[in-house]
Order: C-alpha cells, then structure tokens, then sequence
C-alpha cells in the first residue's frame, strides 16, 4: 500500500534527517521533492499547495529551531502534517440511536459497494456484537441482489429479500419495519450504482435519503482511481449529506492520493479501508498508523490487533508449550504457522507493517514471499500425518509421492525439509538457559544476505518487546 509515496519519501527525509542544523535552503529542496513526491502519487493540487504551505511555516518558525534535533524534528512535522491533511484520529461509526441504526451505502458501480456493506456488517458482528441486516436497493442489477444474499450468508447476518420490480423506498422500509419487529441493532441498505454520475442516480438516492433518514452515510470509493476518487466524493458530498468515507482496493493502491485528498476536498472523514478480497479485509482508517505506514516507520499497533483477533489463542497456547519443552514441535505445527500468517494477509502484509522496511532491499523482499509459503503449505498438505509427525521417515519413494502431489520438485520438498530441521533446532535452543538469544543468533544464519541485522525472523530489534499502549 502506497509504496511509490512511501519510497520517495523516505529516500527524500532520510537525507535531511541527520541534519544537525536546517537552513532555509535544505528545507527548501527538501520540500521541493516532498511536493513532487506528493504530486506523483496522484494528490489533489490544492492539497498538496496546502500541505507545503504548512510544513514550511512550521519548519522555518521557532518549532524547528529549538529543537536538540532539527531533522529529526522535521519529519515529525512532516507525520503531523500527513495526519492532519487525512483526519488525525479514526472517526468510528455513530450508532448511538434508537435500533435499527439505518446506514445507507452510495457510490459508483464497481467501487466495492456490495462487497463493502458484506464487510461492514461482519465487522460491526464480530467486533461491536450487533445484530444486522442487510438489503440491496439495487433494482437494476438483480446480480447484485444475489451477490448480496450470498454474502450475507458468508458472514452470517440477515438477508432481506428484494426484487426489480419494487422501488427503492419501498424496499428499505419494508426492511427497517422487519428490523423493528425483529429488534435488529443496525440495518445496511446497500443502493444501485452507476458507471458515472449522472442526475437521475443523484435524485433517486436523495429520495430515498430523505425517506428513511440514515445516521450514517457513507460513500464507497476506488482508491486506485486517485484524485479522481475525491473529485467523485465531492459531487456525492454535494448531493447527500455524506457522514464518511469507505475506500477500498487499497492494497492495490501504490501511490496513496485518494487517501490524502478525500478529507481536504470533501470535509468528510474516511472511516473504514478496504484491504482486500477477503471477507474479513475491512479495517477501521487510522489516519496516524497509515501516516506513519507513508514514512516508513510500519505500524505495530494494527499488527498487534490483528495477531489479537486472528490468532487461534488455543493453538498457540499448545504451540508456546511445545516450545517452551522443546518437545513435539512437527510438520502439522509448522503448517498450522502458515495458515495463520496466511490469515494475516501473509508475511508480505505482516512485513509491511513493520518498521524499517522501506530500508530493507527488494531483493531481500523476495526471497520472502508469500508464493513461497503457499509452496510449503501444499508440500506439507501432500503428506500423511504419519509424515508430519515423524519427518526423519521420508525418505527416496516418499519424497517423489510428495512432490508429485504438492506440483513440486524434488528438492522443493528437500529444501522444506532442511528449514523444518533448522527450525526445530531452534525450538530446542529456546528451551534452555538463554533460549531467546540463542535462538536469535542461529536465526541470523537462516536469514536472507542483508537481513540479518533486523532481529529474528525480520522483526525490527526491540519488538518483542513492544507492549500495546
């Protein structure tokens, strides 16, 4: 996610960061590739005029000057300033009213909608214990119709049914009068979309707005459209009374300007971010994790969240044991590892969030990929548990079986084989006296040339010590 931003960045601020002293001069180049930087990744102008404007003013005045570490002290101005242009601190979801919460979904055809109201309700389920429901208003695609249904009972909310011959008032409040009876905590109503916007969409979803008064309203928007998407967002805002912003596909988004021109352009906060296909890709916009994402510095905190609530906390209590005796560590433990991290979007989308890894060369990036992980888990997938359990017995015949089963060669399932090894003598370090360092140390041999330096694993020094604040 923004990673042209991030890498023209952090090579710009990294050579003005050891600055014992600023002059108006290194301030000035620095800024001048600051707004250069800004403008390729697809930042609104009137954005980025203001955003300079700002940073100079600061930077030239006393905040700087003072400081026992100029540049140092101007990055952190230049984190402040991103923070600000995107909203400072998340804005969460207004439900404080009498039930249903009625939150009306508005945007173009292929931004997401359907997908984003599916996630939305899965979130608000699991992490705030709502009941939901949700309904499509959509009576121009019955695909979407469908597509909702589908969902719905993918993430196992209330589905209430509609069709193309009804009209969209008719439809949402058929829906909140069902969620009244049925004492349902928040309604979703998901609305059709078009491939631009035109005034016939506009009046149909104004009527429907004043119909069934939303507390919430919130625009989905494409983050790979850019400034583009913020233009967009403006001309809704203008129509509806817009309360947030949901962008998604921005996994896919390298340059960031949506994200850093929709607050400033709309006046609306961007509440949600979509980061990716999956059901459960849908986070809460934290304006200061992603600024300090932007600048290379990671973000743990999100990290940490996400280890909280998709980590099985029972098998890694089993797995913690099994390290802590140095005993029983196997192939089906090691496979249960993978599918963990694959449910954190793989160590590409763990490794992103965390310090320094904007420093770390691409090279050495793809030798940790998570193509190579998937090659691991289909490996292990083509043994029997007998295998698992007891690798030593795989040999020559067992081998070939293997690989023929996962698509793989020979040495594929050697290679595995040899880290799986390593690893559990890892395992056995870190029972003993010392085990953490020992461990660290022999991990440095596992490592990728130029990584060994960042801790174990790749982790930064000092993060395992990091504690949620």
């Amino acid at each position: 996610m923004f990673e042209n931003l991030t890498d023209r960045l952090s090579k710009t601020l990294k050579n003005i960061s050891g600055k014992g002293r600023l002059s108006e001069d290194n301030i000035k180049d620095t800024l001048r590739e600051v707004r250069m930087a800004l403008l390729e990744a697809d930042v609104a102008l009137p954005v980025v005029r203001d955003f300079i404007k700002s940073i100079k003013e600061r930077a030239v005045g006393q905040e700087v000057a003072k400081s026992l570490s100029p540049g140092q002290a101007f990055i952190k101005i230049v984190q402040n300033e991103l923070e600000l242009a995107m909203g400072e601190v998340n804005e969460s979801l207004n439900l404080a009213t009498q039930p249903p919460a009625i939150l009306l979904m508005a945007g173009l055809q292929g931004a997401g909608k359907t997908t984003s109201v599916a996630k939305l309700a899965r979130l608000l389920k699991t992490r705030d214990k709502k009941s939901v429901l949700v309904v499509s208003a959509d009576i121009y695609r019955p695909a979407a119709i469908k597509q909702l249904e589908t969902l719905a009972g993918e993430v196992d909310v209330e589905f209430f049914p509609s069709d193309i011959t009804q009209k969209p008032i008719d439809i949402a409040n058929a829906a909140i009068k069902h969620a009244k009876k049925k004492f349902i905590d928040v309604v979703i109503v998901d609305t059709a979309g078009r491939l631009h916007v035109d005034n016939e969409m506009m009046e149909e979803i104004k009527d429907l707005h004043r119909a069934i008064k939303p507390v919430e309203t919130l625009f989905v928007v494409d983050a790979m459209t850019g400034q583009d998407a913020a233009n967009t967002a403006k001309s809704f805002n203008e129509a509806l009374p817009l309360t947030g912003v949901i962008l998604t596909k921005a996994d896919g988004d390298a340059r960031g300007g949506a994200a850093l021109s929709i607050r400033h352009i709309t006046g609306k906060p961007i509440k949600f971010i979509g980061m990716g296909e999956k059901i459960d890709a849908l986070d809460p916009f934290h304006p200061e994790r992603i600024a300090s994402r932007i600048l290379g510095m990671g973000d743990v905190l999100s990290l940490i969240e996400e280890l909280e609530s998709k980590v099985d906390k029972e098998k890694a209590a089993k797995l913690a044991n099994k390290v802590k005796t140095g005993k029983g560590f196997d192939l089906e433990d090691f496979r249960e590892q993978l599918i963990q991290m694959k449910s954190m979007g793989g160590m590409m989308g763990m490794m992103d969030k965390l310090p320094g890894m904007g420093q770390v060369p691409d090279a050495v990036k793809n030798q940790v990929n998570d193509k190579s992980t998937a090659q691991m888990e289909a490996i292990i997938n083509s043994m029997t548990k007998k295998e698992r359990a007891k690798p030593e017995i795989i040999k020559g015949g067992r081998k070939r079986r293997i690989a023929a089963g996962s698509g793989t060669q020979i040495q594929d399932v050697n290679k595995l084989l040899k880290q799986f090894t390593q690893m559990q003598k890892m395992m056995k370090k870190m029972s003993g006296k010392g085990g953490m360092r020992k461990m660290m140390s022999g991990m440095k041999g596992m490592l990728p040339p130029g990584m060994g330096g960042m801790g174990g694993m790749g982790m930064p020094p000092g993060l395992g010590n990091f504690r949620k604040k």
